[in-house]
């Protein structure tokens, strides 16, 4: 999966596969990996005027997540 960099607060880089529909992100605690994530919900959040609040308010909490590194 290509990862893409990104100044959002503690977001340092995003990206999505697709076929797993799986949302990783990472911050600067560590990265995540969020399952079960539509590709809608990815292309709103990967176009997001702010990415920390929608991650804060759409995401984090709303998906199952487990940490990748």
């Amino acid at each position: 999966m290509e990862m893409k960099k990104v100044n959002g607060g503690s977001i340092r880089a995003i990206g999505y596969d697709d076929k797993r529909r799986a949302l990783v992100i990472e911050l600067s605690a560590g990265t995540y990996e969020y399952a079960s994530v539509s590709s809608e919900m990815w292309r709103r959040f990967s176009t997001s005027a702010s990415l920390q609040s929608f991650f804060r308010d759409q995401i984090d909490e709303h998906f199952s997540k487990r940490r990748v590194k």
